[in-house]
């Protein structure tokens, strides 16, 4: 037992093992056993028939709830929560390996929420997201995502702010009328359209319409519903992204803030700014992405892990 063991509680069921690191506050209950070599942070709660084994790292006011095992391989960063019979398995083909330098390694990241009865396989869960009740998780899971099903899927985001597009009034205003979201600096922008019998026109002037120039065009389409695309930034690179056909969500997020727009409609598009976190998904089977970018292709100038992002901005972990 390490020196704070007169600074936490151990219920008079509990087992800490000589050589396993429980921190200040932490409070282990009935029936739960800590293995040599396990470190267990400040003011975590393990509640009823936890189990940790000796190669486990838990942060920080993690809560782990009754009937978890967790095995070597497994790290919990400060401020997680673990509901009830979640299952941990750090191996995925444990018939073919050799104990125990064979375990493969999960990283639950700061502030993730995993519900109950969830099977976690050695994947990374990021940042605040949140794992649904009963999923199953193959795959990596980017920060503040919403997850559910089996295999888990994402279907939302945490800390979203919608942003509703408003319909132009007229022909006439169309392309001056913008939505802005006051936070993120994304906006949308109404594109010229024009109806008669004869069908749809939409009209884009890019020195009209545009706050940069176009030197690049792509389109996406055929994409899973279920799947998701973007997940970067970029450092100089502006994009106008229009559903020109069908519809999806698009995440916008500074750092600070996180806006969820709905792209439906071939009459208005997105504006989205250089240094922004981008994310498109629960694109309709349909959808046609059609995206105007200021820069061509530059790899340097994308920024695709979420941490470096951060830093980028200036923000610390």
């Amino acid at each position: 037992m390490n020196e704070n063991e007169h600074k936490c509680f151990i219920h008079p069921q509990g087992v800490v093992e000589p050589g396993a690191t429980v921190g200040r506050n932490t409070r282990v209950w009935a029936w739960s056993h800590i293995l040599p070599g396990a470190v267990i942070g400040a003011d975590c709660n393990l509640c009823d028939h936890t189990f940790i084994e000796g190669g486990v790292s838990i942060g920080d006011r993690v809560t782990v709830k009754c009937g978890v095992y967790i095995w070597d391989g497994v790290t919990i960063e400060d401020d997680a929560f673990i509901g009830p019979s979640v299952s941990f398995t750090n191996d995925t083909f444990p018939r073919s390996r050799h104990w125990p330098e064979s375990y493969e390694h999960t990283r639950i990241c700061r502030g993730a929420s995993i519900g109950a009865n969830a099977t976690i396989l050695p994947v990374t869960i990021g940042a605040h997201a949140m794992v649904g009740a009963g999923a199953v998780v193959t795959k990596n899971v980017p920060p503040y995502a919403i997850v559910v099903g089996n295999p888990a899927r994402i279907v939302g985001y945490v800390n979203v702010v919608p942003v509703k597009a408003k319909e132009p009034q007229t022909e006439e205003s169309a392309g001056l009328q913008t939505d802005h979201s006051g936070s993120t600096g994304a906006k949308m922008i109404a594109i010229p359209s024009f109806s008669d019998v004869r069908g749809d026109l939409s009209v884009l002037e890019f020195d009209k319409l545009l706050p940069f120039p176009v030197k690049r065009l792509f389109y996406t389409y055929g994409v899973d519903s279920r799947e998701v695309r973007g997940e970067h930034a970029h450092k100089r690179c502006e994009q106008f992204l229009i559903a020109v056909h069908g519809s999806l969500h698009v995440i916008v997020d500074d750092s600070e803030h996180r806006e969820e727009f709905v792209l439906d409609s071939p009459t208005r598009g997105l504006h989205l700014p250089a240094g922004c976190w981008g994310i498109q998904y629960k694109h309709s089977p349909d959808c046609v992405l059609l995206v105007c970018a200021s820069e061509g292709y530059v790899a340097e100038d994308y920024i695709r892990d979420y941490d470096e992002f951060l830093q980028y901005k200036g923000k610390c972990r």
